[in-house]
């Protein structure tokens, strides 16, 4: 039985869609039949992919508000309203303590992070619910939700998780529903830059998730198709962890750890 979920004839734009969760995000929409727009401040690289997709590109800077309303009213005159919008858009931040991190660095990461959601959701928003109809899914963090050395960029995936939660009541009696993902350690080039500068440690990450790995980034990407399909149309407004266990993991540390599985627990 062929339970995909399609998408054909919705237009879904994608912010950060060049690479990372965007770009599986991008991909998996595509495969469920939706024409993807591939927003990316790398123009380039965002028209190589919209190329991939039979889709199209969008240059678009998510801090800059001038920027954002070029592509809104670029969306307007090609599509009218948007049926999905996918604010993957964003930048990490070195783990750095406060009287190491500059003012320019926060600044930049909430600028980027959480004011960049907001605008996209503003903007595009805005003529789903003129419209009447529409899905938006914003990626945010678990670093949203629990403590880590990360004084901005947690804060700020912390006010995309309220943001979501806030827009879902706006607009709701109009029909457009505001959801949001919570993704763990993901397998993207920017997690492997951690990797490589020994900021993290891809072993001690594994044992931290009850799954015992790293999520990838089309399971983020398939959870952002169903919020986004009719098969989710009755939610709206919540924050979906997809971290292979990350969550309910780390606190047994203050136990001695997950337990270890036997070495028979998996043979039938």
């Amino acid at each position: 039985m062929n339970i995909a979920l399609q998408l054909a004839g919705q237009t879904a734009l994608v912010t950060g869609g060049a690479s990372g969760i965007g770009l599986a995000c991008a991909q998996q929409l595509r495969e469920s039949g939706a024409h993807v727009v591939v927003a990316d401040l790398n123009f380039d690289l965002a028209q190589k992919v919209a190329a991939s997709l039979n889709g199209e590109a969008l240059a678009i800077d998510v801090g800059d508000e001038t920027s954002v309303q070029a592509a809104a009213q670029a969306m307007r005159e090609r599509h009218g309203a948007l049926h999905i919008l996918v604010n993957s858009a964003g930048v990490l931040q070195r783990t750095l303590p406060p009287e190491k991190l500059s003012l320019k660095e926060w600044d930049f990461v909430s600028r980027i992070d959480l004011r960049g959601t907001y605008l996209c959701c503003a903007l595009f928003g805005a003529d789903m619910a003129a419209r009447g109809r529409g899905a938006i899914v914003n990626i945010a963090s678990v670093a949203g939700m629990t403590s880590g050395p990360l004084h901005s960029y947690g804060p700020a995936k912390a006010g995309v998780i309220s943001l979501t939660e806030n827009l879902a009541a706006e607009w709701g009696p109009r029909r457009v529903r505001v959801n949001c993902i919570s993704p763990g350690f993901t397998e993207t080039p920017a997690l492997d830059k951690g990797f490589s500068t020994a900021t993290l440690s891809q072993d001690d990450l594994e044992r931290s998730s009850a799954l015992g790995r790293l999520v990838k980034a089309d399971e983020i990407a398939k959870t952002a198709v169903f919020l986004s399909s009719d098969w989710a149309s009755a939610i709206t407004g919540v924050n979906l962890p997809v971290d292979a266990g990350f969550l309910v993991a780390t606190p047994w540390a203050a136990y001695g750890g997950l337990r270890k599985s036997s070495p028979t627990a998996h043979q039938n």
